[in-house]
């Protein structure tokens, strides 16, 4: 293990899955695995003893589940990036998991590729949401908000931006729900850098947000996008 590493913690109840995940993880350059745990509260308790960078959580735990294991590393004050690794798709699951503190979610059909790139995306800083997920919780998001909808279509339009949002801003915010970086956003949207990231301040201020991924979820949840 490099001194630079990314190491992680794997909480997985399942051993096949935990066996698979780890042999992704130790073939990866970079990313390291320290420890693994078998339920929620075991991993609380290694979470505490080995302080990873970025911690891969099951949600369907036993004893406690991932979203209850998820907030006591909270509660704990601890640094570690929370990445949900599982099987469940629902947008409750998912909102769920963000509220507790999750830094990103990521599905266990993923690619080896796409869950390196989600452990290396949060350890940096950045939301990940898997496109599939978030493209799940959107439409979810956006359906309840028609059957809610009891004003004419302008009002509606009027009120989706109630944050005062930019229209350049609701381009990076979209960006920002499907995950990108800074970088990524700047390229996409043929800006500079910095400009993405003056775009990207302005929006966490303007929905009283601290971070990319508290800003995706009150995008998803306030049909912002």
């Amino acid at each position: 293990m490099t001194d630079n590493s990314i190491k992680v913690l794997l909480v997985e109840d399942h051993m096949m899955i935990r066996m698979g995940t780890s042999l992704v993880i130790e073939k990866t350059d970079g990313i390291t695995l320290i420890g693994e745990a078998e339920d929620g509260l075991q991993g609380v308790e290694k979470a505490k003893e080995l302080l990873p960078d970025v911690i891969l959580m099951d949600i369907g735990l036993p004893v406690i589940d991932g979203i209850e294991a998820t907030k006591r590393i909270r509660e704990a004050g601890l640094d570690s990036k929370v990445l949900i690794f599982t099987s469940r798709d629902n947008d409750d699951d998912v909102f769920a998991a963000l509220a507790a503190g999750a830094d990103g979610y990521v599905m266990k059909g993923a690619t080896a590729q796409q869950l390196t790139a989600a452990i290396t995306a949060v350890n940096e800083g950045t939301a990940w949401l898997d496109p599939a997920i978030a493209r799940l919780v959107l439409s979810n998001v956006q359906r309840r908000n028609k059957e809610e909808q009891t004003s004419s279509d302008i009002n509606y339009q009027a009120g989706k931006n109630s944050f005062g949002l930019t229209e350049r801003e609701m381009e990076v915010l979209a960006l920002i729900v499907d995950g990108l970086s800074n970088p990524e956003i700047a390229e996409k949207l043929f800006i500079t850098r910095a400009t993405a990231k003056a775009h990207v301040h302005s929006i966490l201020q303007k929905l009283y947000v601290d971070d990319r991924t508290q800003a995706a979820v009150t995008a998803m949840r306030e049909g912002l996008v």
